[in-house]
């Protein structure tokens, strides 16, 4: 099937894995949230066991240095694409309001991101990312 949007989440190449884990969790989240059409039905297996549903479409994870985690988001913000964003603080926070007050002490351009995730149009994802790698 083909998309004619691309979902896509960068995350800083110097986290530790379970970091990245978890920054490609919560970001993959705040996509959805946004989005209305990308949750597809329920699953169910042979035995007739329902599993929840998925997104219906593939994430895109790639890697990036943290300055040019900054960068990507201000082509999204220029383009007025709505981002999620993960900035370190969030790692020593244990709930969303918490996370939410880290976030407001930050001017955009001094954000300390760990990662970030966008869905939009392929070509304009393309070009917000353009310079990260695909992460191995």
């Amino acid at each position: 099937m083909e998309f004619s949007t691309k979902f896509a989440i960068a995350v800083a190449d110097d986290l530790a894995s379970w970091q990245k884990l978890n920054v490609v969790a919560f970001l993959t989240s705040g996509v959805i949230g946004d989005t209305n059409d990308i949750i597809g039905g329920e699953y169910k297996d042979a035995s007739d066991r329902q599993y929840s549903s998925l997104c219906i479409q593939p994430i895109v994870v790639l890697k990036s240095t943290r300055a040019r985690l900054s960068t990507f988001l201000q082509r999204a913000n220029s383009r007025d694409v709505s981002s999620a964003i993960y900035i370190e603080d969030m790692f020593k926070t244990g709930h969303d309001a918490a996370n939410r007050e880290t976030v407001l002490q930050y001017e955009t351009d001094a954000l300390p991101l760990v990662g970030m995730a966008v869905r939009a149009e392929k070509k304009l994802v393309d070009k917000i990312f353009k310079g990260a790698k695909l992460h191995d």
